[in-house]
């Protein structure tokens, strides 16, 4: 286990932590006296084709036990912080008239429901294959907590600033509001924490 790849056939698991080739799932030991197989299915250089590409590639398979606790809770708040985009988040009251906009009254919070639905499609993905089918430049956490911070920081701005400045007073908060703030902030704190104590250390 490495932090960075070791060389050919090193492969990335999900944890972001690169492994030798004969640690992988798919990895078969060369027979001896052949050469390492090559083709379609195997990349040059590949110890044993310790790192299956194509037709060799692990199959999706949706097991929720392969993610762990934080991006559980980080899926689970990132689709009710998605669902809470189309509630009421800022109301208004006139007499007997009240009317309600959802929370992509600000143009801005299109950008939170494009990242909610990434997110959501990572960690899909994550809890759909074993050894994920592509490798990244940073861990899953560290992009996890990118995009849910990111969030949150927007979702944030958008409560403060209500239709008609913060200092109107004509105007109030829908249960949409609370509901995706709240959610904003539980998906990016499993991430978020850690990463802070880590700094600390």
């Amino acid at each position: 286990m490495s932090e960075v790849s070791g060389g050919p056939g090193w492969w990335q698991a999900s944890d972001g932590k690169w492994y030798p080739p004969e640690q992988h799932p798919n990895y078969r030991p060369p027979v001896p006296g052949s050469p390492p197989p090559t083709g379609p299915g195997y990349p040059a250089g590949a110890p044993g084709g310790a790192v299956p590409t194509g037709a060799n590639r692990p199959t999706f398979s949706l097991d929720v036990a392969r993610l762990a606790r934080a991006e559980r809770i980080t899926g689970i708040a990132t689709l009710v912080l998605l669902i809470s985009l189309f509630l009421p988040w800022y109301t208004y009251d006139f007499g007997p008239v009240s009317i309600s906009v959802d929370g992509l009254w600000h143009g801005w919070m299109y950008l939170v429901l494009l990242v909610s639905l990434a997110v959501l499609g990572y960690i899909v993905l994550r809890a759909g294959f074993a050894v994920m089918p592509f490798t990244l430049s940073m861990s899953d956490a560290q992009l996890l907590l990118i995009g849910t911070v990111f969030n949150a920081v927007l979702c944030i701005l958008a409560f403060l600033l209500k239709p008609g400045g913060i200092g109107f007073t004509g105007i109030g908060w829908g249960f949409g509001a609370f509901v995706g703030l709240a959610a904003a902030i539980v998906a990016a704190a499993p991430l978020a924490v850690p990463a802070i104590q880590a700094r600390r250390q």
